[in-house]
């Protein structure tokens, strides 16, 4: 027997991506060699230190109960970390962990929204973004990010009717999916706004770790007034290659903190005490590892994109996070790029539409594989035909 799934279900679509899986497995299937750039799971290794410690914490019997809570000696470990990392005083009652920023993020919005209170989120953005508003019954409105504009929002021209209706708006600087980072100064603009208009701001810190060229990756917290206003998803994923373990914490505003603790406490049960230990081993514990890694991005990202602007692709390097971000031949949409390209060479790319409207006229790739695999990448790409 079937039975009907609620409605809000049919606002979620897999479409492209079920379709674009269905091909790429029956490459697979004949035998032929497929590169998968479409997903950011990080292909490094976790540092020793914290595979070492994962394994005492799963030896341990005690360990396999509820936590309930977070443990203080992680909290400190948040709050001592975010000193030494980002020059940023927080306090243990401004931190609650999440299971990964895309639950966080999910969630947040039903603990912060009533129906019809005004988001505001970037077009093209992270998915989480929209998922977890609709789900909080939010009015979602979009800001454009735009190529002209190095992808940053023009918060002057929302109109002050929105601004004062606003309950919040999102912000992910290094940016998934088109590589752009921030400068503090939009940051210090937006705590304006901010306090002008009465809404909060959400950001998404998950790349400060993976920034190129120099650049500085930082807080939205270290800025003066940002925990007046706002707080920060800080993720362990990407910077420590520990996914699987869904460590992220929500930090900043305590009454944003409780809102989302008081939800989370209606039905979860604690993060597990393996994935505890493993977050207080990574915050504590060296920061050479994650430093070698943002340079080997930055090799990768190189050898990607600089192999493809060798046949003529007129690409734009990311300045940051693990992926890049293309403007797509003039004669293809997205979606058709994507199948093309699968077909022709093997290679997965995620279509930009995946990430909103704007999204169109682009293709993202993940860096996620090594130096070599990427300047092959290129070539075969080059060598396709399919750049003119």
């Amino acid at each position: 027997m079937e039975f009907e799934s609620a409605t809000r279900l049919q606002h979620f679509e897999t479409g492209i991506f079920a379709a674009l899986d269905e091909k790429k497995n029956q490459l697979v299937k004949e035998g032929k060699r497929v590169y998968n750039l479409s997903v950011g799971t990080p292909d490094f290794k976790p540092p020793e230190h914290i595979i070492e410690e994962a394994i005492k914490a799963v030896a341990e019997p005690e360990n396999y109960k509820y936590s309930l809570t977070d443990s203080d000696e992680m909290l400190q470990a948040v709050v001592d970390y975010y000193q030494s990392r980002y020059s940023t005083k927080i306090s243990k009652d401004e931190v609650t962990s999440v299971h990964g920023t895309q639950e966080g993020m999910g969630h947040l919005g039903m603990a912060m929204c009533n129906p019809g209170d005004i988001v505001l989120l970037p077009d093209p953005g992270y998915p989480i973004f929209e998922a977890g508003s609709y789900l909080g019954q939010a009015d979602i409105r979009y800001y454009p990010l735009v190529e002209e504009n190095e992808y940053l929002p023009v918060i002057e021209d929302i109109p002050e009717e929105i601004l004062y209706k606003t309950k919040y708006i999102v912000l992910s600087y290094p940016s998934n999916p088109v590589g752009a980072v921030a400068p503090k100064s939009l940051y210090e603009k937006m705590i304006q706004y901010a306090k002008k208009y009465g809404f909060f701001i959400i950001n998404d810190n998950a790349y400060s770790d993976i920034i190129f060229d120099g650049r500085e990756g930082f807080s939205f917290l270290s800025i003066e007034g940002a925990k007046d206003v706002g707080v920060e998803f800080f993720s362990l994923s990407k910077s420590f290659n520990v996914t699987g373990f869904r460590i992220s914490f929500c930090i900043g505003n305590s009454s944003i903190v409780n809102a989302l603790k008081k939800l989370r406490s209606q039905y979860d049960f604690g993060m597990s005490y393996p994935a505890q230990k493993v977050a207080i081993a990574a915050l504590t514990g060296p920061r050479d590892c994650v430093i070698n890694q943002c340079a080997e991005y930055q090799r990768r990202r190189d050898a990607l994109c600089g192999g493809l602007r060798k046949f003529g692709w007129d690409i734009k390097d990311s300045k940051g996070t693990m992926f890049v971000w293309l403007r797509v031949p003039k004669e293809y949409t997205s979606i058709e790029f994507c199948e093309a390209l699968l077909m022709k060479t093997g290679v997965v790319g995620t279509p930009g539409t995946a990430f909103g409207t704007r999204g169109e006229g682009y293709i993202r790739f993940a860096l996620v594989k090594t130096v070599e695999e990427l300047k092959e990448i290129a070539e075969i790409i080059g060598k396709s035909g399919l750049i003119k």
